[in-house]
């Protein structure tokens, strides 16, 4: 029995799900340095550092986006801190959010 057919849209992921990550230890002044010519540079520290190996970059435009990773502690402590039920994902993402931009703001050069 065949495997069912892969849709068309699909089949490019392919190469890309045989991907594999790699971390590198190295020390502080290496990582500092990676970050701030990415920074620099407008990418993120994996697109640099494929820049500097001289392999190709995705030339599709990446959605800005910042992430952190919650636990059920941090969701009960933000729900106490914006008056919000820990269960509120999205109200605590959205005030997350909001004093994300206002730190932005405030920062400013």
């Amino acid at each position: 029995m065949n495997a069912p057919r892969k849709p068309t849209r699909w089949q490019s992921s392919d190469q890309a799900i045989r991907a594999v990550q790699v971390a590198f230890d190295v020390e502080q002044e290496v990582l500092e340095a990676v970050r701030r010519s990415a920074f620099e540079h407008n990418r993120s520290t994996s697109d640099e550092i494929r820049n500097l190996l001289g392999l190709p970059i995705s030339s599709r435009p990446k959605r800005p986006r910042l992430t952190v990773s919650l636990s059920p502690s941090d969701y009960e402590e933000l729900g106490a801190r914006y008056d919000l039920s820990a269960d509120d994902r999205l109200g605590i993402k959205e005030r997350v959010t909001s004093e994300l931009v206002t730190f932005a703001q405030m920062h400013k050069s």
